[in-house]
């Protein structure tokens, strides 16, 4: 690592302030991700801006009846607070699932959401990247892309995102508050993430120097009976392979109201809009769940070695909703 400077802030406004006087400085809240890529070289700040202090750590209710998550929170206050694990148990269990106790402790919201890929092309500086040095290339595209998208890629960058609670909140519509030195403002999290499209290095909506304050779940009363499921290569702690967050509400055999939101297939959370499209209004069986994954899935884009990954979405769709459908039924 090369040698940075640190300072610790205690209000956002000068957080934001000291990022535009050093375009070279980065925002660290847990540091589970930044501080490992200086160590890999991948990234270089010149000033290391520690926002864990800045008074954005509550989780409350909205006017709305929604609510509200500060950036500061970490991930194991998030997991644990009763009134996410009552309101959005799929929020919860997508935490759970993201790390270990001990990351957990350390990580932040506002960090979970801007960590970036996995992929070893990116944190390898030996090899070509375009989303850590554009125009290099993207040697997964022949190379080892086993875990890597199979929706919304380009032939600039086929590398996934890799949170859990991410997809939880992309199933959740949640909305993304932030303060530049403009204004606060706000993002859907559908709008948060840009497509790959030629500029894998630009990731965020995010105004330059902008710094996250807070994420907002709307009220969502089909939220209450949700769920996360992970698949990974091993039980212990690792990356996914694939996963779903889902949330279905059932009147008389009837679908009223269905979220699925897609994990480790793409560079952002995926929202499933065309399965639940398919789903709403119709029957609850294991054969709607299927045709309503296989709408979703028609339009995946495999290599050679992630087409794998199909087929595990559509069981996870199908064993998912079927568990829920039993839940509600009981």
């Amino acid at each position: 690592m090369r040698e940075f400077d640190y300072e610790r802030v205690f209000d956002v406004s000068t957080a934001v302030a000291l990022l535009g006087d050093r375009p070279g400085a980065r925002f660290l809240g847990g540091g589970t991700n930044l501080v490992d890529l200086m160590k890999a070289g991948v990234e270089r700040p010149e000033l290391l801006i520690d926002v864990r202090e800045l008074p954005l750590d509550r989780i409350e209710f909205t006017h709305e009846g929604g609510l509200r998550m500060g950036a500061a929170v970490t991930n194991s206050d998030l997991a644990a607070h009763p009134d996410v694990r009552r309101h959005y148990p799929a929020l919860a269990q997508a935490v759970l699932a993201g790390a270990s106790g001990q990351l957990r402790n350390m990580a932040t919201v506002g960090g979970n959401l801007l960590q970036r890929t996995r992929c070893g092309y990116f944190t390898d500086i030996s090899k070509p990247c375009n989303k850590r040095a554009p125009g290099s290339g993207c040697p997964a595209l022949m190379g080892e892309h086993r875990n890597h998208a199979i929706f919304g890629a380009s032939g600039h960058c086929i590398a996934t995102h890799p949170s859990d609670m991410a997809v939880a909140l992309a199933a959740f519509d949640a909305v993304v508050s932030y303060e530049s030195a403009q204004r606060p403002d706000e993002l859907p999290l559908s709008a948060f993430y840009l497509p790959v499209g030629d500029t894998p290095h630009i990731e965020t909506a995010l105004p330059p120097g902008a710094l996250i304050t807070g994420v907002t779940l709307p009220p969502a009363p089909v939220a209450a009976r949700s769920r996360y499921r992970k698949v990974r290569e091993r039980a212990s702690y690792a990356f996914a392979i694939g996963s779903i967050a889902a949330a279905l509400d059932v009147e008389d055999d009837v679908v009223r109201e269905v979220r699925l939101a897609f994990g480790a297939v793409a560079s952002r959370p995926w929202r499933a809009r065309a399965a639940e499209r398919v789903l709403t209004g119709g029957p609850v069986s294991a054969e709607a769940f299927a045709a309503a994954a296989d709408a979703e899935l028609a339009a995946a884009e495999v290599l050679a070695e992630n087409g794998y990954k199909v087929t595990l979405m559509r069981n996870l769709v199908v064993a998912v909703l079927t568990e829920l459908a039993e839940e509600i039924t009981r």
